[in-house]
């Protein structure tokens, strides 16, 4: 009795002692998962960091430690008219910039909603501008805008002028191509924004007797409020630091603050570069923490339209 109780005993444990040893292999990978997206980050990681982040540092750390440690830069900058111009007209021109991408962007965002016929076609036109460079569009302006380009031998030819008109090295020619260039921005979020807003609710507005009007303006817009926010701040951060664009289209009458940073780096006056550069980037950083606590806007900005 007593061996046929060990040998009961025997056959119960050793399936028990297997498990156990496939259980062991098993935890041992699940303590890894949490660490291989890291490990598979972790080249570009480095990559950005010995590249990118490092340089940017030296760089800016110049505006406190060229030649010897001190906030002297920044405080002649209050005092500097020409700084001041630059910024005012650098905050002014971005958002002239925002609100012509946004007056132009909303429609063609509902367009590309409410229309899924024509929503390959208004995608097409809207990713166009990100098939080529920044340089042959701002180039592609220039001829449009100049003083015998398309738009003046057109308006002659009309005869609804008499001379040209000078379009180019102005703040418009700036504001025009600044907008072209920076519309698909505004769009996309807004169409994010749109697609995620239930039908349903347009349904029931229309059956409790509200006019379209009344959808759009109660329903539609403030649903889609995230989005608005989300492609403000994009455009807005992005032309802030437009540089080929200002500098091809406008010309040298109207600058930027990335206009006078490039003078100041041509002039070899690193301290001055920098100093600009790190209001540049302090501004940008504030708007988007500022934006960033706004209801939805960090969702909108995270989520890709599908």
């Amino acid at each position: 009795m007593s061996e046929g109780v060990d040998i009961h005993f025997t056959d119960i444990a050793a399936p028990r002692q297997a498990s156990l040893r496939l259980a062991r292999p098993l935890s041992q990978v699940l303590s890894w998962r949490p660490t291989v997206p890291l490990l598979l980050v972790a080249p570009l990681l480095l990559f950005m960091l010995t590249f990118y982040a490092l340089p940017v540092l030296a760089m800016l750390m110049r505006s406190v430690n060229d030649p010897a440690w001190t906030l002297s830069h920044f405080a002649s900058l209050a005092r500097d008219t020409v700084f001041l111009k630059v910024f005012l007209n650098t905050m002014y021109t971005s958002l002239i910039v925002t609100a012509g991408t946004l007056l132009l962007g909303y429609p063609l965002a509902l367009s590309l909603i409410r229309a899924p016929r024509a929503a390959p076609l208004i995608l097409v036109l809207i990713l166009l501008p990100f098939w080529t460079s920044v340089l042959v569009r701002s180039y592609a302006w220039m001829v449009l805008m100049g003083r015998h380009g398309i738009i003046n031998e057109a308006l002659l030819a009309a005869g609804m002028i008499d001379q040209p008109f000078r379009i180019l090295n102005t703040p418009l020619a700036t504001q025009i191509a600044m907008i072209h260039i920076l519309l698909p921005y505004m769009v996309l979020p807004i169409a994010n924004a749109l697609r995620q807003i239930d039908p349903s609710l347009a349904r029931a507005s229309s059956g409790l007797g509200a006019t379209p009007w009344a959808t759009f303006r109660q329903i539609t817009l403030p649903l889609s409020m995230p989005g608005v926010a989300a492609g403000v701040l994009l455009v807005f951060v992005l032309a802030l630091g437009f540089y080929i664009t200002p500098a091809m289209v406008g010309g040298t009458r109207e600058i930027t603050l990335s206009m006078l940073i490039a003078q100041q780096v041509e002039q070899l006056n690193w301290a001055t570069a920098a100093t600009l550069s790190v209001v540049l980037l302090a501004t940008a950083l504030v708007l988007i923490a500022i934006f960033y606590r706004l209801p939805g806007v960090g969702h909108a900005l995270r989520t890709s339209p599908r």
